[in-house]
């Protein structure tokens, strides 16, 4: 028996009433195959009777004339019929059905997704503002959804309180290490954990517990031996391919009460479980030991689904949208999969209207390198449709102790094109976490750690930092949900999207640059 994990609408003052809407699949007439058409040609050769068949009794199986039109249709069968008998074209698709440059998953037909937000404790917004899901119920519900796998992809681990700091507001991990620990032992969950490579800044004595228990088994991927530095930046679950989470929260308890995340969750949804998965799976045969990026991924791990062949889902209560999951870096993206950089720029490049920002670091430098590099990937993209487009953009920047100061000096130069042509709007504010003398006692604590974009037509939802370097040696996802242009529905998850950059944009912790 599967069980069936739903998840809760967006709730504001009033409830917000949804509709469901399910795609409808018209039969399609039967189209000839290869074998149809051969059938029919000989039939047409030999006659149908018996007497047009004693015709042709003393005569050969096969004329000279028809070698040539036996050759074509042989083709045919080669080119068609062979690739969908070893099935891996299906196995690609997820047995869906191509229209227009996208396809239809057969294997999505209940498939719910929401916002998960983590909102730090002493941040308040009025009450009729949209509320969603917290990061942690999310986690507790796959945790609880679970029958048979969890596997987590992440940067590193410290949900217990010790791990940190002692602080009241660690019960929140503290639950989810030990929901984890159960699950592992006493429920027979196998649990499977990808993380970057511990240090001496971050050892991960949590997965260390969690393996020595035998509740998991853990691999490290290191990145400095693979790719020249670099980390795992991931924050990705999955539960049975079936649900899954892909965000900005850490397996960090300050990632569930003292920072502000964002997130999705997906339930029921196995088409893009399974494709989120071949990333995970990236990520496990590379903490192997001794293992090196292969010149060539395995087919298993290649995709059809990108920017190019979207999936179109018919959300549960949502309607339908375009989906795609892009991945980075290079390296460590198979055939098919939209590079991470990409996606973004694509995303900013289709806006039409606007194009609203708000990410915790900005700046177009690669940071990590022996030597800077100016990196203008993204910054050349957002001032491209703000001149040639008059697209409105708008740039929600994370402020806090660990900001670098030069990020301002880039904001500014992107804010001087208002003065400078006509027509040109881009706004910048700083988002601000307030924090009590007792919550700056937290360290690394008390920021937006958002990582999403949202326009007129797309929304994308990552885990990686605005600079070159999480785009080129470290690992991360990103979620792209498009309006699907032939729907009629008035909300989708891009409107949720767009309603939480607007709840803060205009709340009172975005400060006016």
């Amino acid at each position: 028996m599967k069980y069936t994990l739903t998840v809760d609408q967006p709730k504001t003052g009033d409830d917000i009433s949804t509709s469901s809407a399910f795609f409808a699949e018209s039969p399609s007439p039967r189209q000839l195959t290869a074998y149809d058409i051969w059938d029919r040609e000989q039939k047409q050769m030999r006659g149908h009777n018996a007497s047009n068949d004693d015709r042709y009794e003393n005569q050969p199986f096969c004329r000279p004339s028809c070698i040539p039109i036996s050759l074509i249709l042989i083709l045919i069968v080669l080119v068609v019929l062979l690739p969908l008998l070893d099935g891996s074209h299906e196995k690609m698709l997820g047995h869906g059905k191509r229209h227009k440059g996208h396809f239809q998953p057969a294997l999505c037909n209940s498939c719910r997704i929401t916002p998960v937000e983590s909102i730090p404790e002493g941040l308040v917004y009025p009450n009729d503002s949209l509320r969603f899901m917290s990061t942690f119920e999310a986690w507790e519900a796959l945790i609880k959804a679970a029958e048979e796998k969890i596997e987590i992809g992440s940067f590193y681990w410290t949900l217990r309180r010790e791990d940190v700091a002692n602080h009241s507001s660690a019960w929140e991990g503290e639950k989810i290490f030990e929901s984890l620990l159960e699950a592992g032992t006493k429920r027979g969950i196998q649990i499977k954990i990808a993380q970057s490579k511990p240090s001496d800044v971050s050892p991960n004595t949590d997965t260390e517990i969690l393996a020595s228990q035998k509740a998991a088994v853990v691999r490290s991927v290191d990145f400095p031996r693979l790719v020249g530095g670099g980390v795992l930046h991931t924050k990705l679950w999955i539960v049975d391919r079936q649900h899954f989470y892909v965000g900005s929260a850490n397996m960090d308890w300050r990632s569930l009460t003292q920072v502000k995340e964002l997130g999705i969750l997906a339930t029921n949804c196995t088409c893009l479980a399974d494709d989120i998965a071949k990333i995970f799976e990236v990520y496990w045969k590379l903490g192997q030991s001794g293992a090196k990026i292969p010149k060539k991924w395995p087919a298993e791990l290649q995709t059809e689904i990108n920017a190019t062949n979207q999936a179109q889902i018919n959300f549960v209560d949502l309607g339908s949208s375009n989906v795609y999951l892009s991945s980075s870096p290079p390296q460590m993206s198979p055939m098919g999969r939209e590079q991470d950089i990409d996606a973004i720029v694509k995303t900013i490049l289709d806006a039409e209207k606007f194009v609203y920002v708000s990410v915790m670091d900005y700046i177009p430098m690669m940071l990590y390198t022996k030597e800077l590099k100016f990196w203008p990937v993204i910054d050349d993209a957002l001032r491209k449709v703000a001149i040639e487009k008059n697209v409105t953009v708008r740039l929600l920047i994370s402020h806090w102790k660990h900001s670098r100061s030069d990020i301002d000096y880039f904001l500014h130069s992107l804010q001087a094109l208002n003065e400078a042509l006509p027509g040109v709007n881009i706004e910048v504010r700083r988002f601000v976490v307030p924090a009590t003398p007792d919550q700056e006692k937290i360290p690394f604590g008390r920021v937006n750690h958002n990582k999403y974009m949202v326009t007129d037509k797309t929304a994308y939802i990552g885990t990686s930092n605005w600079s070159g370097d999480y785009f080129t040696n470290t690992a991360g996802i990103g979620f792209v949900i498009a309006d699907d242009p032939s729907g009629n529905r008035r909300e989708t998850m891009r409107h949720l999207i767009e309603g939480i950059f607007n709840r803060d944009w205009n709340s009172p912790y975005a400060v006016k640059f």
